[in-house]
Protein backbone atom coordinates (compact mmCIF):
# COMPACT_ATOMS: atom_id res chain seq x y z
CA UNK A 1 0.00 0.00 0.00
CA UNK A 2 2.68 2.62 1.24
CA UNK A 3 4.66 1.68 -2.34
CA UNK A 4 1.53 2.44 -4.23
CA UNK A 5 0.54 6.13 -2.38
CA UNK A 6 4.09 6.77 -2.94
CA UNK A 7 4.39 6.26 -6.73
CA UNK A 8 0.94 8.11 -6.97
CA UNK A 9 2.09 11.34 -5.58
CA UNK A 10 5.30 11.12 -7.01
CA UNK A 11 3.71 10.46 -10.54
CA UNK A 12 1.46 13.65 -10.09
CA UNK A 13 4.51 15.75 -8.90
CA UNK A 14 6.22 14.70 -12.26
CA UNK A 15 2.80 15.29 -13.88
CA UNK A 16 2.91 19.00 -12.64
CA UNK A 17 6.13 19.55 -14.01
CA UNK A 18 5.27 17.39 -17.43
CA UNK A 19 2.33 20.64 -17.60
CA UNK A 20 3.95 23.10 -17.15
CA UNK A 21 6.60 22.44 -19.70
CA UNK A 22 3.72 21.16 -22.17
CA UNK A 23 1.01 23.81 -22.37
CA UNK A 24 3.99 25.90 -23.11
CA UNK A 25 4.37 24.12 -26.38
CA UNK A 26 1.22 23.54 -26.51
CA UNK A 27 -0.15 27.28 -26.22
CA UNK A 28 2.53 28.00 -28.88
CA UNK A 29 0.91 25.51 -31.66
CA UNK A 30 -2.64 26.47 -30.93
CA UNK A 31 -1.23 30.47 -32.15
CA UNK A 32 1.57 30.19 -34.39
CA UNK A 33 0.89 26.72 -35.77
CA UNK A 34 5.06 26.43 -34.91
CA UNK A 35 6.12 22.96 -33.46
CA UNK A 36 8.67 24.19 -31.23
CA UNK A 37 11.80 22.03 -30.94
CA UNK A 38 13.50 24.51 -29.16
CA UNK A 39 11.32 24.11 -26.05
CA UNK A 40 13.87 22.06 -24.25
CA UNK A 41 16.29 24.32 -24.66
CA UNK A 42 14.05 26.61 -23.04
CA UNK A 43 13.72 24.64 -20.48
CA UNK A 44 17.41 24.07 -19.63
CA UNK A 45 17.95 28.00 -19.99
CA UNK A 46 15.16 28.54 -17.17
CA UNK A 47 17.16 25.75 -14.74
CA UNK A 48 20.96 27.17 -15.03
CA UNK A 49 19.00 30.66 -14.91
CA UNK A 50 17.51 29.92 -11.69
CA UNK A 51 20.29 27.95 -10.70
CA UNK A 52 22.74 30.75 -11.24
CA UNK A 53 20.39 33.14 -9.36
CA UNK A 54 19.70 31.41 -6.91
CA UNK A 55 23.04 30.66 -6.20
CA UNK A 56 24.29 34.35 -6.09
CA UNK A 57 21.25 35.58 -4.00
CA UNK A 58 19.91 32.88 -1.59
CA UNK A 59 16.62 33.70 -2.98
CA UNK A 60 14.34 30.52 -4.19
CA UNK A 61 11.57 32.97 -5.65
CA UNK A 62 13.65 35.27 -7.41
CA UNK A 63 15.35 32.58 -9.12
CA UNK A 64 11.90 31.66 -10.20
CA UNK A 65 11.31 35.48 -11.60
CA UNK A 66 14.63 35.79 -13.12
CA UNK A 67 14.14 32.44 -14.94
CA UNK A 68 10.65 33.28 -15.85
CA UNK A 69 11.63 36.67 -17.34
CA UNK A 70 14.44 36.21 -18.75
CA UNK A 71 13.55 33.10 -21.17
CA UNK A 72 10.26 34.99 -22.13
CA UNK A 73 12.52 37.51 -23.27
CA UNK A 74 14.79 35.10 -25.04
CA UNK A 75 11.45 33.90 -26.83
CA UNK A 76 10.40 36.70 -28.21
CA UNK A 77 13.40 38.20 -29.48
CA UNK A 78 13.97 33.98 -31.41
CA UNK A 79 10.34 34.82 -32.54
CA UNK A 80 10.82 38.81 -33.83
CA UNK A 81 14.36 37.21 -35.43
CA UNK A 82 14.01 33.67 -36.46
CA UNK A 83 10.94 32.71 -36.62
CA UNK A 84 8.50 35.40 -38.17
CA UNK A 85 7.70 34.83 -41.76
CA UNK A 86 7.60 30.98 -41.31
CA UNK A 87 4.27 30.68 -40.81
CA UNK A 88 3.37 27.54 -42.81
CA UNK A 89 6.73 26.37 -43.09
CA UNK A 90 6.65 23.68 -41.13
CA UNK A 91 9.73 21.79 -42.43
CA UNK A 92 11.75 25.68 -42.06
CA UNK A 93 10.24 26.23 -38.69
CA UNK A 94 11.97 22.68 -37.39
CA UNK A 95 14.74 23.22 -38.62
CA UNK A 96 15.07 26.48 -37.32
CA UNK A 97 13.95 25.81 -33.64
CA UNK A 98 16.17 22.68 -34.00
CA UNK A 99 19.32 24.93 -34.74
CA UNK A 100 18.56 27.30 -31.80
CA UNK A 101 18.12 24.28 -29.79
CA UNK A 102 21.55 23.15 -30.24
CA UNK A 103 23.18 26.63 -30.40
CA UNK A 104 21.83 27.26 -26.48
CA UNK A 105 22.73 23.78 -25.49
CA UNK A 106 26.58 24.78 -27.18
CA UNK A 107 26.27 28.07 -25.02
CA UNK A 108 24.65 25.68 -21.91
CA UNK A 109 28.04 23.39 -22.35
CA UNK A 110 30.74 26.12 -23.01
CA UNK A 111 29.64 28.16 -20.05
CA UNK A 112 29.08 25.59 -17.51
CA UNK A 113 31.23 22.68 -18.79
CA UNK A 114 28.57 20.03 -18.89
CA UNK A 115 28.50 19.33 -15.04
CA UNK A 116 24.83 18.93 -13.76
CA UNK A 117 23.70 21.50 -11.58
CA UNK A 118 20.94 21.62 -8.77
CA UNK A 119 19.42 24.36 -6.58
CA UNK A 120 18.04 23.64 -3.41
CA UNK A 121 15.02 25.05 -2.52
CA UNK A 122 13.85 26.83 0.60
CA UNK A 123 14.27 24.87 3.92
CA UNK A 124 10.39 24.76 4.43
CA UNK A 125 10.31 23.25 0.90
CA UNK A 126 12.32 20.02 2.07
CA UNK A 127 10.78 19.64 5.03
CA UNK A 128 8.02 15.98 5.31
CA UNK A 129 5.03 16.03 5.55
CA UNK A 130 3.37 13.61 7.67
CA UNK A 131 0.11 12.35 6.86
CA UNK A 132 -0.59 9.01 8.98
CA UNK A 133 2.01 6.65 7.87
CA UNK A 134 2.70 8.18 5.21
CA UNK A 135 5.48 11.09 4.49
CA UNK A 136 5.72 13.03 1.34
CA UNK A 137 8.57 15.46 -0.06
CA UNK A 138 7.43 19.03 0.52
CA UNK A 139 8.98 20.21 -2.59
CA UNK A 140 6.93 18.06 -4.73
CA UNK A 141 3.65 19.26 -3.19
CA UNK A 142 5.08 23.00 -4.14
CA UNK A 143 5.45 21.70 -7.76
CA UNK A 144 1.77 20.38 -7.25
CA UNK A 145 0.37 23.88 -6.61
CA UNK A 146 2.63 25.69 -8.97
CA UNK A 147 0.76 23.73 -12.07
CA UNK A 148 -2.78 23.76 -10.56
CA UNK A 149 -1.75 27.86 -9.88
CA UNK A 150 -0.69 28.43 -13.58
CA UNK A 151 -3.73 26.51 -15.11
CA UNK A 152 -6.13 28.36 -13.19
CA UNK A 153 -4.00 31.88 -14.34
CA UNK A 154 -3.59 30.56 -18.30
CA UNK A 155 -7.92 29.52 -18.26
CA UNK A 156 -8.57 33.01 -16.54
CA UNK A 157 -6.45 34.63 -19.03
CA UNK A 158 -7.69 32.56 -21.97
CA UNK A 159 -11.64 32.91 -21.26
CA UNK A 160 -12.04 35.81 -18.81
CA UNK A 161 -9.87 38.77 -20.27
CA UNK A 162 -9.85 41.76 -22.80
CA UNK A 163 -6.40 40.08 -24.28
CA UNK A 164 -7.54 36.22 -23.65
CA UNK A 165 -10.55 37.28 -26.64
CA UNK A 166 -7.72 38.88 -28.65
CA UNK A 167 -5.86 35.72 -28.77
CA UNK A 168 -9.24 33.81 -29.93
CA UNK A 169 -9.84 36.25 -32.56
CA UNK A 170 -6.18 36.06 -33.83
CA UNK A 171 -6.72 32.03 -33.23
CA UNK A 172 -9.58 31.54 -34.78
CA UNK A 173 -10.29 34.67 -37.59
CA UNK A 174 -6.66 36.31 -38.56
CA UNK A 175 -7.65 38.49 -41.06
CA UNK A 176 -10.99 39.49 -39.23
CA UNK A 177 -8.49 40.55 -36.33
CA UNK A 178 -6.17 42.37 -38.61
CA UNK A 179 -9.34 44.04 -40.29
CA UNK A 180 -10.32 44.97 -36.49
CA UNK A 181 -6.79 46.54 -36.06
CA UNK A 182 -5.53 43.91 -34.02
CA UNK A 183 -1.78 43.30 -34.79
CA UNK A 184 -0.86 39.95 -34.91
CA UNK A 185 2.56 40.17 -35.20
CA UNK A 186 2.62 41.49 -31.16
CA UNK A 187 -0.22 38.64 -30.40
CA UNK A 188 1.94 35.79 -31.72
CA UNK A 189 4.99 37.03 -30.31
CA UNK A 190 3.61 37.80 -26.99
CA UNK A 191 2.44 34.27 -26.73
CA UNK A 192 5.69 32.84 -27.47
CA UNK A 193 6.84 34.72 -25.21
CA UNK A 194 4.12 33.38 -22.53
CA UNK A 195 5.09 29.14 -23.80
CA UNK A 196 8.67 30.34 -23.46
CA UNK A 197 8.00 31.72 -19.79
CA UNK A 198 6.02 28.43 -18.79
CA UNK A 199 9.22 26.38 -19.76
CA UNK A 200 11.31 28.57 -17.92
CA UNK A 201 9.07 28.28 -14.77
CA UNK A 202 9.35 24.13 -15.28
CA UNK A 203 13.35 24.38 -15.61
CA UNK A 204 13.76 25.95 -11.90
CA UNK A 205 11.28 23.45 -10.79
CA UNK A 206 13.08 20.78 -12.43
CA UNK A 207 16.64 22.26 -11.45
CA UNK A 208 15.31 21.35 -7.79
CA UNK A 209 13.49 18.67 -8.59
CA UNK A 210 16.68 16.63 -10.47
CA UNK A 211 19.32 19.00 -12.24
CA UNK A 212 19.65 20.94 -14.89
CA UNK A 213 22.69 19.49 -17.58
CA UNK A 214 23.44 20.26 -21.51
CA UNK A 215 21.42 17.69 -23.32
CA UNK A 216 18.91 16.90 -20.80
CA UNK A 217 16.64 19.60 -23.52
CA UNK A 218 16.30 16.58 -25.88
CA UNK A 219 15.65 14.04 -23.43
CA UNK A 220 12.19 16.42 -22.25
CA UNK A 221 11.82 17.72 -25.02
CA UNK A 222 9.73 13.46 -26.48
CA UNK A 223 7.95 14.15 -22.75
CA UNK A 224 6.22 17.64 -23.89
CA UNK A 225 5.71 16.05 -27.49
CA UNK A 226 3.52 13.32 -25.71
CA UNK A 227 1.60 15.37 -23.50
CA UNK A 228 0.21 17.38 -26.02
CA UNK A 229 0.00 14.70 -28.64
CA UNK A 230 -2.16 12.94 -25.95
CA UNK A 231 -4.01 15.93 -25.18
CA UNK A 232 -4.58 17.51 -28.38
CA UNK A 233 -2.72 20.65 -29.98
CA UNK A 234 -3.34 23.90 -28.59
CA UNK A 235 -5.21 22.51 -25.69
CA UNK A 236 -4.86 23.98 -21.98
CA UNK A 237 -7.16 21.12 -20.44
CA UNK A 238 -5.23 18.32 -23.18
CA UNK A 239 -2.00 19.49 -21.43
CA UNK A 240 -3.26 19.15 -18.15
CA UNK A 241 -4.59 15.33 -18.43
CA UNK A 242 -1.51 14.52 -21.08
CA UNK A 243 0.72 15.53 -18.19
CA UNK A 244 -1.19 12.95 -15.71
CA UNK A 245 -1.26 10.21 -18.15
CA UNK A 246 2.70 10.63 -18.91
CA UNK A 247 3.41 11.37 -15.36
CA UNK A 248 1.39 7.98 -14.25
CA UNK A 249 2.53 5.64 -17.04
CA UNK A 250 6.60 6.98 -16.92
CA UNK A 251 6.53 7.10 -13.29
CA UNK A 252 4.80 3.35 -12.89
CA UNK A 253 6.52 1.46 -15.59
CA UNK A 254 10.23 2.84 -14.20
CA UNK A 255 9.44 1.39 -11.12
CA UNK A 256 7.67 -1.74 -12.02
CA UNK A 257 9.18 -2.55 -15.39
CA UNK A 258 11.94 -0.30 -16.03
CA UNK A 259 13.30 -2.16 -18.93
CA UNK A 260 10.14 -1.39 -21.03
CA UNK A 261 9.03 2.03 -19.26
CA UNK A 262 10.17 4.18 -22.54
CA UNK A 263 8.15 1.91 -24.64
CA UNK A 264 4.79 1.94 -22.28
CA UNK A 265 5.23 5.57 -22.47
CA UNK A 266 5.02 5.60 -26.14
CA UNK A 267 2.61 3.26 -26.96
CA UNK A 268 -0.40 4.97 -25.41
CA UNK A 269 0.44 8.09 -28.01
CA UNK A 270 0.81 5.67 -31.03
CA UNK A 271 -2.78 3.81 -30.63
CA UNK A 272 -4.24 7.31 -29.79
CA UNK A 273 -3.00 8.60 -33.12
CA UNK A 274 -4.65 5.87 -34.97
CA UNK A 275 -7.83 6.10 -33.34
CA UNK A 276 -7.92 9.55 -32.58
CA UNK A 277 -5.03 11.63 -34.47
CA UNK A 278 -6.28 14.92 -33.18
CA UNK A 279 -5.74 13.70 -29.65
CA UNK A 280 -7.73 13.83 -26.77
CA UNK A 281 -9.43 16.95 -26.98
CA UNK A 282 -9.04 17.44 -31.05
CA UNK A 283 -11.85 19.66 -31.00
CA UNK A 284 -10.90 21.88 -28.23
CA UNK A 285 -7.52 22.06 -30.10
CA UNK A 286 -8.84 22.84 -33.42
CA UNK A 287 -11.25 25.60 -32.06
CA UNK A 288 -7.88 27.32 -30.42
CA UNK A 289 -5.61 27.16 -33.20
CA UNK A 290 -7.64 26.91 -36.34
CA UNK A 291 -6.29 29.34 -38.82
CA UNK A 292 -2.94 31.01 -39.89
CA UNK A 293 -1.40 33.85 -39.05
Amino acid sequence: MEFYVHQTYNAISYAALLFLLGSGMSLIFGVMKIINVAHGAFYLAGGYIGYVVVHQTGNFFLGIAAACLGVALLGMITERILLRGLEGQTLRQMLMTFGIAILLQDVAHLIFKGYPFSLTPPDWCCESIKIGPFSFYGFRLFMIGAAVAAYVVLWWFHEKTRWGSVVRAVVDKPEIAEGLGINTNVVAQGVFGLGALLAGFAGVLGCGFTAVYPGMDFQVLPLAFVVVILGGMGSLKGAAVGALIVGFIDNFAKALYPEVSYFSLFLPMAILLVVRPTGLFGKEATGLSGGQR
